[in-house]
């Protein structure tokens, strides 16, 4: 018997079909996940590992000399903060609310933090392997974010790198 949403998968645009996509491995990687993690928190810790790199930090400090302008500054940095904490909570991040590096807080990956995305990254791997992605796969895949990543690095230009 064919799966009930062939039809209707049959007809969605790309933009859905990557929506299904996306939502699967989320799925798999929550539900299989040691510790409760909400979706937003997973991308939240990817992202500090990636704000660690020292490219990224200068990124980092440009941005905010230029939000601090913004009347909106402070509003925005408590939210900032207070998504932060809740992985600080759990033991995934430390956050230094003084760091001599001209941000006006920084955050980093403790051991626990740093395993979990390790679990992370081999669920993920999982994930691959049972929806069954396969090296040409991989390679449509590369070339569609290599002619996606221009719209939103072009965005994040304009934009001044605030957003």
């Amino acid at each position: 018997m064919a799966h009930p949403h062939n039809e209707a998968i049959a007809k969605m645009p790309a933009s859905n079909l990557i929506g299904i996509i996306e939502e699967s491995k989320m799925t798999y990687v929550r539900e299989n996940l040691s510790i409760f993690l909400h979706e937003s928190h997973i991308k939240l810790l990817k992202q500090v590992k990636k704000h660690e790199k020292p490219h990224h930090k200068k990124i980092r400090i440009k941005q905010f000399e230029k939000a601090k302008k913004d009347d909106l500054f402070n509003l925005h940095l408590g939210m900032y903060l207070k998504r932060y904490q809740k992985l600080e909570k759990q033991g995934l991040i430390e956050i230094n609310l003084q760091p001599e590096n001209g941000l006006e807080y920084d955050c980093k990956l403790t051991a626990k933090g740093i395993e979990t995305l390790d679990e992370i990254d081999n669920l993920e791997s999982e994930w691959e392997e049972i929806v069954g992605i396969t090296e040409q796969d991989m390679e449509v895949l590369k070339n569609l974010a290599l002619n996606s990543f221009e719209i939103s690095y072009n965005h994040k230009k304009n934009k001044g790198f605030i957003f």
